[in-house]
C-alpha cells in the first residue's frame, strides 16, 4: 500500500496557487512538465498556504481557551520560542527565537498559548517590526496583565541569499509595555532571556 500524508488545505485555493506556480516556472524559462517539476507547483501552493495558515487563526481566542483565575504577580517568562516566517518585501523565510514575557494580574494563560501566539503572527508575510507588536498587543488585550515584554531575534534570508548578502547578521526587535517599560523590570527581564538556566 503506497504511503499516503493526509492534509487539509483549501481546494480552490490550491487550485488557483498551482496554476499561478507553473506560469511562474515558465516565466523563469523552466519547464513544469518536467519530471522533477512535475508536480512543483502544486506543492508550492500547498507549502504556502501552511506558511501563511497564521491568517486563519486568532491570537485571543488560544490565549482565552486556557485562561485561569490566578493570584500570582511575579513575571513569566517563556524564552527561546522557535519562529519561522516571511519577509513580505521578498517573500522569503526569517527565522530565529522569540522571548515572550508578562506579569499576571489577576490572569495567566497556559504556556503553550504563548507560543501559539507566535505562530499565529509568524505564519504570515510580515516584518519582524509589527511581529514583535502583534505578539505584544494580543497578551495584553486578553489577560490585561501589568506588563508584557516580547524580544524577537532572527536572521533573514532576503540579507544572507541576495542584496547585501551578509551570511551572519541578525536583527533583534523589542516591544515593552506597562511594568516592563520601568528599567529594573526590563532589566530582570533581558537578564532572564540571557542567562543559561536550562
Amino acid at each position: 500500500m503506497a504511503y499516503k500524508k493526509i492534509e487539509q488545505f483549501d481546494e480552490s485555493v490550491t487550485s488557483g496557487l498551482q496554476e499561478n506556480y507553473k506560469r511562474v516556472l515558465e516565466l523563469l524559462g523552466e519547464d513544469p512538465k518536467r519530471e522533477g517539476l512535475q508536480k512543483t507547483p502544486e506543492r508550492m501552493a500547498r507549502s504556502m498556504q501552511y506558511l501563511t495558515q497564521g491568517y486563519h487563526l486568532d491570537a485571543r481566542a488560544i490565549l482565552n481557551s486556557a485562561k485561569f483565575k490566578e493570584e500570582v504577580s511575579e513575571m513569566i517568562v517563556v524564552k527561546d520560542i522557535e519562529l519561522y516566517s516571511m519577509c513580505e518585501h521578498h517573500m522569503l523565510p526569517f527565522y530565529g527565537k522569540a522571548h515572550v514575557a508578562y506579569i499576571p494580574n489577576g490572569w495567566i494563560t497556559g504556556l503553550s498559548k504563548l507560543a501559539r501566539v507566535v505562530d499565529v503572527y509568524s505564519r504570515r508575510l510580515q516584518v519582524q517590526e509589527r511581529l514583535t507588536t502583534q505578539i505584544l498587543e494580543a497578551i495584553k488585550d486578553t489577560l490585561n496583565p501589568l506588563g508584557v515584554a516580547v524580544v524577537i531575534e532572527a536572521s533573514h534570508l532576503c540579507m544572507m541569499m541576495r542584496g547585501v548578502q551578509k551570511q551572519n547578521s541578525a536583527t533583534t526587535t523589542s516591544a515593552f509595555w506597562g511594568e516592563f517599560e520601568k528599567n529594573e523590570t526590563r532589566s530582570e527581564f533581558t537578564k532572564l532571556i540571557s542567562s543559561l538556566l536550562h
